[in-house]
């Protein structure tokens, strides 16, 4: 097995879609951001890659024997091994995993940039392991609280939450409001519809505004969002914390 050293990583716990797993550039001060002072590497083909990226489902028991207890933490002056923290890359594209003991890819991160050059160099000539799953090509569900990743494309790190903010709202309101709320919340987001959205049922109602809302984001979005979630702590506070590092950057410009 190869290793790499002193790889800074920025944790990402519990996230089952890549998009969730945010690129160098879009890491922020607050991150977990880490540095693992050994490392093993892994050379796997393409639909693991796909697998560990976009799952929380059990890793291969082939893949977890080899780099069981070959990563190391440094706490203090103390090296501790971690059971089972890798690299895996195919050789273009790579992520890192931790799965803090369990036998799931609990924890992600992207890479450095400069690393993730040494590691393409690291290893350019090496064969790929193969690591059989039954499971690897069973076809992933999206759903309304885990969209599809076309629904993301384009978007920076804080748009992405805030439309999966947007989509929690909406979910929610699927499940608790009644038809004239729905009616309203539809006629909020497209006024000129009013007459037609009067006539119309639930189930028209609601796939016609999430089919509205779903693609891209703009400042009407986030507007939508804002007013849809007001006067509920829970998704203020997530508002809030998606918005925190966007209000103290203006406050920064207007002192300039």
């Amino acid at each position: 097995m190869i290793h790499m050293r002193d790889v800074w990583v920025n944790w990402f716990e519990g996230e089952e879609n890549s998009y969730n797993v945010s690129e160098f550039f879009e890491w922020k001060k607050h991150d977990r951001i880490e540095l693992i002072d050994q490392i093993v590497v892994v050379k796997v083909h393409s639909n693991l890659i796909e697998y560990i990226e976009n799952t929380l489902q059990e890793l291969p028991e082939g893949l977890l024997s080899d780099v069981y207890k070959q990563s190391y933490l440094r706490q203090k002056s103390e090296r501790k091994p971690t059971e089972y923290c890798f690299i895996a890359t195919d050789g273009s594209r790579a992520i890192i995993v931790d799965t803090i003991g369990y036998h799931t890819p609990i924890r992600k991160s992207r890479m450095v940039p400069r690393q993730e050059e040494q590691l393409r160099l690291l290893v350019e000539d090496l064969p790929f392991q193969d690591y059989h799953m039954d499971y690897l090509d069973c076809e992933k569900e999206y759903h309304l609280l885990s969209p599809e990743p076309q629904l993301m494309n384009g978007l920076v790190r804080r748009e992405k939450q805030l439309k999966q903010l947007l989509f929690m709202a909406l979910d929610q309101l699927y499940e608790e409001a009644e038809l004239a709320e729905l009616r309203y919340w539809y006629t909020e987001w497209i006024p000129a519809k009013y007459a037609d959205i009067q006539l119309m049922g639930f189930d028209d109602v609601w796939t016609s505004l999430f089919n509205d809302v779903k693609s891209g984001w703009s400042p009407r979005h986030e507007e939508f969002c804002h007013a849809l979630i007001k006067g509920q702590p829970f998704f203020e506070k997530l508002w809030a914390l998606q918005n925190e590092e966007e209000t103290t950057k203006k406050m920064k410009n207007k002192s300039i």
